[in-house]
């Protein structure tokens, strides 16, 4: 199955791009797509690499010999950060635009080298969303997740299986990222129990025999890969008593989570099934922020008592609460109503499996209840946010 992806690479001629996004996301694809006549330097290929990060100049005199082509395509640039000092000096003074791929910008910052001083403009590349799948199957998204080559397979779970054991720990610790990979792999089983909740780092790096220091810039390394996000609590001067300083954290792709997590979602309905839902429009809420350039923070709220609203987009603009059910019940709600009462966002949305678009009427104002499709419809076409 094709995906036409709703990333916009519609850039001026001779800008130059970084690319970011995690492995499988479809990144290589799609630039090859855009820039059939490129020339291309794949950095996955371990010749290529062997030559240009042992002499990282011959890159550069290469291309002032051509002038058959404009574009350049270097994939997986993290691999030879000497590399961008070379870019550097092209961009500055040929008439190549530049078209850089990677997973993480996290070793070529922490290196220190050159970031090319905004003269490359950086766009994300995120799993599939829904609304690029034709027949979009929530369930499928669920069981195989929304990398495009693990959403199309027949044997989802050995793509999965081979993605976790063979990119989040073994290339991450290539990478240098991690110096214990032991101690890295305890921590990613133990992410099936946080998953989605409000972290206790204490707690997991007991669980994980390191300290809490070591969990936490574990968790800020797969944030930095674009392979998880924190989710901070939402605060401001309110009545209540609240929660705001845990964030959760929730992976980059809902079939990789589960996967992780030892789940199997059969059914959309209960536990599983809900907080598979909650994480997935989640990440949908991220990467329509990203994709159209929304200047909006996403957030959550909870209370001492045990109120909560899932996300919180905007200074509580809108307030979305996510349930699986199909037959709301009045407790589903109150999370949403006290967030209402306490302040009055511009709309409050539950997104959950019922069939049909209705309104219920509360004391501050209504709440609007969107069936899963509908939400993200609107979601992509503009009307939510």
């Amino acid at each position: 199955m094709h995906f036409d992806r709703i990333i916009s690479l519609d850039i001026p001629k001779q800008q130059s791009i970084f690319l970011w996004g995690a492995r499988k996301t479809g990144k290589s694809t799609l630039i090859k797509l855009l820039y059939p006549n490129a020339i291309v330097y794949d950095f996955l290929k371990s010749d290529t690499y062997l030559t240009y990060s042992k002499e990282p100049h011959r890159f550069r005199e290469e291309l002032e010999k051509r002038s058959d082509a404009e574009v350049v395509i270097v994939d997986e640039v993290q691999k030879v950060p000497d590399l961008l000092d070379e870019i550097h000096y092209l961009i500055e003074s040929s008439h190549f635009q530049f078209i850089m791929c990677g997973s993480s910008a996290r070793k070529l910052k922490r290196s220190g080298v050159n970031m090319l001083g905004g003269r490359a403009w950086k766009f994300s590349l995120f799993p599939l969303v829904s609304y690029e799948i034709p027949d979009f199957d929530l369930l499928r998204a669920f069981s195989h997740g929304l990398l495009p080559t693990h959403y199309n397979s027949s044997s989802p779970k050995r793509f999965l299986k081979a993605y976790v054991e063979d990119y989040l720990t073994q290339e991450i610790q290539a990478e240098g990222l991690v110096r214990k990979l032991p101690n890295f792999i305890r921590f990613m089983d133990s992410l099936r129990f946080c998953h989605g909740e409000t972290l206790n780092y204490s707690n997991i790096a007991r669980e994980c025999y390191i300290d809490s220091k070591t969990v936490k810039e574990y968790f800020q390394i797969l944030e930095d890969t674009l392979l998880g996000y924190h989710l901070y609590p939402y605060f401001r001067k309110a009545k209540r008593a609240v929660l705001h300083t845990v964030p959760k954290f929730y992976l980059f792709d809902v079939g990789v989570a589960n996967y992780i997590k030892k789940v199997t979602v059969t059914d959309l309905k209960g536990i599983e099934a809900g907080r598979s839902l909650e994480h997935l429009i989640f990440l949908e809420l991220i990467a329509y922020q990203k994709y159209k350039e929304k200047d909006f923070e996403i957030r959550y709220w909870r209370t001492t008592t045990g109120l909560e609203v899932d996300f919180i987009c905007g200074d509580a603009e809108v307030a979305i609460e996510v349930k699986i059910s199909n037959h709301l019940r009045p407790d589903d709600l109150k999370g949403i109503k006290a967030f209402q009462e306490e302040f009055h966002p511009k709309r409050s949305i539950v997104v959950c499996m019922e069939e049909k678009v209705r309104f219920s009427k509360t004391k501050d104002n209504e709440i609007e209840v969107l069936p899963v499709k509908v939400f993200l419809k609107d979601l992509w076409e503009g009307r939510v946010l």
